[in-house]
Formats: structure tokens, sequence, C-alpha cells
């Protein structure tokens, strides 16, 4: 539960943009442009909100590493736990890992970690936190590969938060889907006559299991150090090297050797001439929004995904009556609102630019992203034996596709200034 601390920072970003609104329909009342004051105090207060979420966001990582440390320290002293405890196969779960991770005899070199749904286990899902070893709560709190690994890839790829089917197989052949590519019609008949028929088409989508990997090398003195908290290091920089590489195919992948990437749909819009190459009107977004059919314009996936900069344009676009199209969540944690529609940032998705294809919009549920099995982590002392350096291994399989072509994700394509 966020603290009151976070909520009244949540309550203020909401007060600046109640202000900055009001100036804008001040000024399309009265059917004018910004004064210059008009136009410092919008700037100055855009400026506020985007400090703000970076406060909010921090409070609230401070938050659960604080309420993180706490547990740790509770446990140490045998306080009783506030909620039910983990259960004991977790304990013995962190002992082998940490035994794996010294190389004792008798562990194996290769280890699999797989996330149960019906019986979870050691695994637990936690916000990533950022820090200098030593400064701050996360430095003291156990940290396990799993969880780690798999937060850094939700963090940094915009696809993941946007509701994509996701489907996690035990091995990694090929996977066929089937879709359909035609429905059935009816058309009228007189009486007597003979019904006309019509089948509907069907056709299969392939996810393939491409591979990504990263090797890290850390010294022996680390391990034996106790006081570092080395998983967390390899689980940082090891989820952010995966997650960067796949989640940078899930946008631009050409579909050929690598996932089908987003930015491969149909063009639901092209932009006009705004003045500012690439950026779109309001009217485009509009035109965009309704680019896709109602099924899919309806769904509960559906979500706009842009860069960060590219959003920061979107709060200065305003309606025909001047109203701003852009809206705060009222919920900490909750994407913000694109006319109405959840708004999702993607560090990989293309900047605004002349032809470039900066904005998607859809229902994300019809882009499949698949996994094989789980994050596989192997160590090797051999490998650099003679600089005395443990190397470890991280290996992720997967793939993305866009099952339905057909219009689910439209994207929105930049004109020149």
């Amino acid at each position: 539960m966020a603290s009151e601390v976070a909520k009244r920072l949540r309550d203020r970003r909401m007060s600046v943009w109640n202000e900055a609104k009001a100036i804008a329909e001040a000024a399309a009342g009265e059917n004018r442009s910004f004064t210059p004051e008009e136009q410092g105090r919008w700037e100055a207060m855009n400026e506020e909100m985007s400090t703000l979420d970076t406060r909010i966001k921090a409070t609230l990582e401070q938050e659960k590493r604080a309420a993180e440390a706490d547990k740790v320290f509770d446990e140490l002293h045998g306080k009783p736990q506030l909620r039910d405890a983990a259960p004991a196969a977790a304990g013995a779960a962190d002992a082998e890992l940490r035994k794996w991770a010294r190389g004792e005899p008798g562990t194996p070199r290769a280890l699999e970690l797989k996330h149960d749904v019906a019986n979870r286990g050691p695994i637990n899902y936690r916000v990533l936190t950022t820090g200098a070893q030593g400064t701050n709560a996360s430095s003291i709190v156990p940290t396990d590969f799993y969880d780690m690994l798999i937060a850094h890839l939700i963090e940094v790829s915009g696809v993941m938060q946007c509701g994509p089917t996701v489907l996690n197989t035990g091995g990694g052949e090929t996977l066929q889907v089937p879709k359909t590519t035609g429905h059935s019609t009816a058309t009228s008949a007189a009486q007597a006559g003979v019904i006309a028929s019509s089948d509907p088409a069907f056709s299969m989508q392939t996810l393939s299991a491409y591979k990504y990997g990263v090797l890290l090398q850390v010294a022996r003195e680390l391990i034996d150090d106790t006081a570092v908290d080395l998983l967390g290091y390899l689980a940082m920089q090891a989820g952010r090297a995966l997650g960067n590489a796949f989640g940078s195919d899930l946008i631009n992948g050409s579909g050929s050797g690598q996932p089908f990437g987003i930015v491969n749909n149909s063009v639901g819009v092209t932009g006009a001439t705004t003045g500012v190459g690439g950026a779109p009107s309001y009217a485009n977004l509009v035109d965009l929004e309704y680019s896709v059919i109602a099924p899919y314009r309806q769904s509960r996936s559906c979500y706009w995904l842009a860069a960060d900069k590219t959003i920061g344009g979107f709060r200065k676009i305003t309606d025909t009556v001047g109203r701003p199209i852009w809206e705060p969540s009222a919920v900490l944690g909750s994407p913000d609102l694109l006319l109405g529609k959840p708004l999702v940032a993607d560090p990989f998705m293309p900047a605004l630019a002349t032809n470039a294809l900066s904005i998607a919009f859809g229902d994300f549920s019809q882009y499949f992203v698949r996994l094989v099995g789980g994050v596989r982590f192997e160590r090797s002392d051999d490998f650099a034996f003679s600089t005395d350096l443990v190397t470890f291994r991280a290996i992720l399989r997967g793939d993305g596709t866009m099952v339905d072509r057909t219009g689910a994700i439209k994207l929105f394509k930049g004109a020149s200034a």
C-alpha cells in the first residue's frame, strides 16, 4: 500500500495538471493562443509534472526496499511474520543456489529455474531497485536470479506491459498457432432457392525459439565475500542484457531469424504537416484510433505504445475545443491515458521523424510472445582459469509474432515538417 508521501505527491500531480488544463481551456474558450505569461506557466507546470513523476517512482521504490529490509531484520531477530511465511522449500532452494554459485562439490554445473504457476515455490516477483551497493536497503535483501531477470524484462520492454498473449513451452520445437484468415458470409435466398455455401478460411502462424545469451565473469573474491550481494549483481546485469536484446526485437524484429516486431504491422495513418518533422496532430491520433476496428479498439488489451520523447509531446496536443488529450493516471503505478486509452512507453519504439513508424495503437493480446522454459544459467570455473574468474552464462529462448495481421494493431507514419 502506498504511503501518505506517495499519495500527497500524486495529489500534487493531479492539482498541477488541473491548473494546466484550466489555462488551456481558458485560451480555447476565448479562441486565442496562449499569452507569453500563460505559455511560461504551461511549460513550468509540465516540467513540474515530469519532476513529480520521477519523485513518485523513487518514493515507491524506496518504500518497497524499506519493507523488504524490515522483513529481513525481523527474520534475523526471530520476530513473527505478519503474513504467511514462504514455504520451507524456498530456503532450501536458496541454499542450493548459493552452493551452486560457489561450485561446491556435488552441485551440478548447469541450473534451470522455472516458474510454476500452480506451485510458485521460491520464485517471487518484485520491482527492481537501483542504487550504489551498500547505500540502500537493497544491498541487504536476499535476491534470487529468476525473479530479478523477469522483472527487468518487463521493465525494459513496453510490449510486455501491454497484455500480449504469452505462451510458455517446455521445448523449443516450432509452434504452430492456428488462425482464421476469412469468415463465413451469408446471402439472401429466394423461396425454395439454393442457399450458397461459405466456409471460413484457416492458416497457421509459426513461432520459433530464438536464443539470447550473455556471459558474466566475476572475480573469485566477490564470490567468497559474503558481504557482497552477488546474486543481485548478476541478476541485474544479465536481466538488462537479455531484456534489451529481446525487447528490441519484439519492437523492431524483421521476422526473419528474429521475432516479428510490432513496427511490421500495417500503417493506419500517415501524418500531416505539423511544423515538427514526424509529429502527429490531434486529428492524426483520432484517425489512428479509429483505423482499428471496434472489437479490437474496445479490448482490455488496447494500448498506445510510443517512445518517452514522443509521449512527452502528447501533453502539448489539444482537441478542437482546446482540451488536452493526455490525462494523468489517478492510480499510482497505472499508465497515463491518451484519448481515454492507456499509454505505455517503450524505449525501442522509433523516435519521431519523417517516415518513422513512431506510434502503435491496438489490441496487443493479438501479439503472441513465446518463451521456452525458464532462464537457463550455467557456471564454469575453467573458462577463465588463468585469471581466477568464475564465468556465468544466462540464456533466454523466445519469439514473438502478430497472429492477426489484418489490423489488430495499426501504426502512425510521420510526415515531413
